[in-house]
């Protein structure tokens, strides 16, 4: 049995806007026929949902089935509401924290809840953060790779960080909204395909390049999908480093040794690209994930672990240990 860090949410449905954002923004459902729903924003079908996201006993059985004791609930990333006010995006957060938090009281032994709060208002976030951290049924949060725009290893993001690394709060880091989606030729979902494993890579370098997870060294953070393209960007960030001097001035400790502290899910779907992250960040720091319940999700976790050929310490390691201390339970 096994913990899986990267699982989403959608709540079952959504109060009638009342805030100041624009109505048009506001999500809504509707049912979709075949156990799915609609998720609906500006009187569009934005995404079509599996039912299970939000009832709990669904996704027991589907954790049972797959091997899987423990999911991390966070949700689903568009919900996460930046381009709102801060007030409307903290009334958002309640809904879905509300829903997460529920489910979590559903199977305490079985769920573990990963909650949202305002980015876009750093120190109301770290905050809401707090308040969060004091309820038993959430260990931390979950964030996109940029704020409306603004990637999150900018400065003025420092508030929320530091309260992190104080409480102990788990960090799960989604690809949201990704850069260079005007290069793809394709239908949307290309982006989540190609786009997101550039926009997680550029996330987690502005974090080191902006001094952040230096100045926060026991922050515990995490990176959806294998920490996307970053494995490869690695290298040569490593050698940039060494070699030119505005990269040593901008960093004060070594790229590699800031990843090999980073936390990353197993999300890459081969065998040889999973081995190679354990090689390149450490077999300490991967955990499972599958992006359940969406299409894309990996239907197999257990038998993607084994298709890599790890040695069995290792994968005990990724099963469970490393999320126990992501996770802290």
């Amino acid at each position: 049995m096994a913990t899986d860090i990267h699982t989403h949410i959608v709540p079952a449905g959504f109060p009638a806007y009342a805030g100041h954002s624009g109505e048009a923004a506001w999500p809504s459902i509707c049912p979709a026929g075949c156990g799915h729903r609609h998720v609906m924003i500006g009187g569009g079908i934005f995404r079509t949902v599996p039912t299970c996201t939000s009832i709990a006993a669904e996704r027991l059985a589907d954790m049972d089935r797959h091997g899987i004791q423990r999911q991390a609930l966070s949700p689903m990333p568009e919900l996460l509401s930046y381009k709102f006010s801060a007030d409307d995006a903290r009334a958002m957060a309640a809904v879905v924290n509300n829903t997460i938090g529920a489910m979590v009281e559903v199977a305490p032994a079985r769920f573990t809840g990963l909650g949202m709060v305002p980015l876009q208002d750093p120190a109301l976030a770290a905050t809401a953060l707090r308040d969060l951290m004091r309820d038993g049924r959430f260990r931390g949060v979950e964030i996109g790779t940029n704020i409306a725009g603004v990637p999150i290893g900018d400065a003025r993001f420092t508030p929320f960080f530091a309260a992190a690394e104080n409480l102990g709060a788990a960090v799960f880091v989604h690809a949201f909204q990704p850069s260079g989606l005007d290069r793809l030729i394709g239908p949307p979902v290309l982006g989540a395909v190609a786009a997101f494993p550039t926009e997680t890579a550029l996330a987690i370098s502005g974090l080191m390049t902006g001094g952040m997870l230096s100045r926060f060294p026991g922050l515990k953070i995490a990176f959806s999908h294998g920490g996307g393209a970053f494995a490869s960007v690695l290298p040569r960030l490593q050698h940039g480093w060494q070699a030119l001097k505005p990269l040593q001035t901008l960093m004060s400790e070594s790229p590699v040794k800031i990843a090999r502290r980073l936390y990353y899910d197993t999300l890459v779907y081969d065998g040889p690209t999973l081995r190679h992250l354990v090689d390149i960040f450490g077999a300490t720091q991967l955990m499972i994930g599958t992006d359940y319940p969406f299409e894309i999700q990996e239907a197999d976790p257990l038998g993607a672990l084994a298709a890599a050929c790890l040695p069995p310490e290792t994968l005990t390691l990724l099963r469970t240990e490393n999320a126990r201390r992501f996770l802290g339970c």
